[in-house]
């Protein structure tokens, strides 16, 4: 190989070839050597700049999905998922009876009534939603959408509220707005005639928005009035980590008292069913009942806790300390030669630059390795390389949940890191990300 790092003939390749990476780089799958970095590249370690001007990397839109689309009101896709359908069903079936007892005349129609109170009601799951959604673009908390679900609804919040007032009223605008309904539906129930479709249907709403309210009230996450008491011990105490642990315990608590009070109640007459009216299979679907609802309390709790630790140790992750240092060199040096330089600097990846030294690819690791080392000295680093696309320039000073969200929404194995003035900083890889992420999240509290 001669001093510009072109190869020459098959032999004097051999005789001349540079050293090979050690066996630990060959089993992480890198060739460069395998040093950490801790950071920027050090001084003597050559440097490329991108221009001057170049703007600072911005996200693309999150990935969106979750159901069928049915529309974005205040610009928050709302989506209803499969398992909806199921439980319209479920509701249109168990209206349809009662309202066989309520208005027999209506025979086979009722089921029609039944499917429209059913959607009603959806229809008012999705107010109580907005009423989050509003709340948190007021506090410019982005949303990423709106799911009607098995049991209700949920408004995916992609940020915490920054303050414990903020998070009180994010939580309490869901049931207020439900409460609101009722008395709305419990007016219009006092002007409609009695034993009529309207009046049943109305009586019908104003019930499922008060039960919706109340039972959304109860102080245990993750429902409403457990983020609300989370945001009370947050202010009495001034850490959200305390707040949250309070209110998730709580909420495991309020799954085991469902799991057992529902069923006790339903059996003792305490709901308004009488004793002996009671059958077997009223017995076994208000079991069945309890078993889900405090089974998704239960699950909820502990999503939340886990969710809380997550968000406690996410500001460690910073796109500063994680890239590998980088070497840029030009699309056809040689691979060994590329390498050599690597090792020389004590980097572990490549970058490849053009004639003013703007980085214009990333050379894939896993590309290198496929390489045979008797053919690296014949094979250009460009056809090993990945041209930087739109998300794969990230900022130095991105971190935490941003950090994330920015490399869940452009998918790559590699990403180049870069200073705010375009000057390449590193390469960072979503292995190493990983790495990170399952580090921090195993240290104890």
């Amino acid at each position: 190989m001669d001093d510009s790092g072109k190869p020459q003939d098959p032999q004097e390749s051999v005789q001349h070839r540079p050293p090979e990476p050690s066996t630990e780089t060959e089993e992480r799958g890198a060739t460069p050597a395998d040093e950490p970095t801790g950071g920027a590249p050090d001084s003597e370690a050559p440097r490329a700049t991108a221009p001057a001007n170049a703007p600072k990397p911005e996200a693309p839109d999150a990935k969106k999905g979750g159901g069928i689309l049915m529309g974005r009101p205040f610009g928050v896709p709302v989506y209803v998922a499969p398992s909806w359908f199921v439980v319209a069903a479920l509701i249109t079936w168990v209206f349809g009876g009662q309202l066989e007892r309520v208005l027999p005349e209506l025979g086979a129609a009722r089921y029609l009534v039944s499917l429209f109170f059913a959607v009603a009601f959806y229809g008012s799951v999705l107010v109580h939603e907005l009423a989050h959604t509003v709340a948190a673009l007021r506090f410019k908390l982005p949303v990423r959408r709106i799911q009607l679900q098995f049991f209700g609804g949920v408004s995916e919040i992609e940020k915490e509220s920054e303050t414990p007032g903020r998070e009180f009223i994010l939580a309490f605008v869901g049931p207020l707005l439900s409460l609101v309904l009722a008395g709305v539906f419990s007016l219009g129930m006092h002007m409609a005639e009695p034993d009529t479709v309207p009046g049943v249907l109305l009586a019908g709403l104003m019930i499922s928005n008060l039960i919706v309210a109340v039972f959304n009230l109860l102080p245990g996450l993750p429902l409403d009035g457990g983020r609300m008491l989370r945001a009370v011990v947050w202010k009495i105490t001034g850490k959200p980590m305390t707040g949250t642990i309070a209110a998730a315990w709580v909420g495991r608590a309020l799954a085991v008292t469902v799991l057992i009070g529902l069923p006790l109640l339903t059996h003792t007459g305490a709901l308004g069913t009488a004793p002996e009216e009671i059958g077997g299979t009223d017995s076994l679907t208000d079991a069945l009942l309890a078993a889900i609802l405090a089974a998704i309390i239960w699950t909820g709790a502990g999503n939340s806790l886990r969710m809380a630790r997550l968000r406690e140790r996410l500001p460690d992750l910073t796109a500063r300390t994680l890239p590998r240092r980088a070497v840029p060199v030009e699309t056809d040096t040689p691979l060994s030669e590329a390498l050599r330089r690597a090792n020389d600097a004590g980097a572990r990846a490549l970058v490849v630059v053009d004639g003013q030294g703007s980085p214009t690819a990333l050379v894939r690791e896993a590309a290198i390795v496929g390489v045979p080392e008797h053919r690296r000295p014949w094979v250009p680093v460009g056809t090993l390389a990945q041209d930087l696309k739109d998300g794969m320039r990230v900022s130095a000073e991105l971190a935490g949940e941003d950090l994330l969200e920015y490399l869940r929404a452009t998918p790559a194995t590699e990403y180049l890191v870069v200073e705010e003035t375009g000057e390449i900083y590193g390469v960072l890889s979503t292995a190493d990300v990983e790495r990170a992420f399952v580090s921090a999240m195993a240290r104890p509290s």
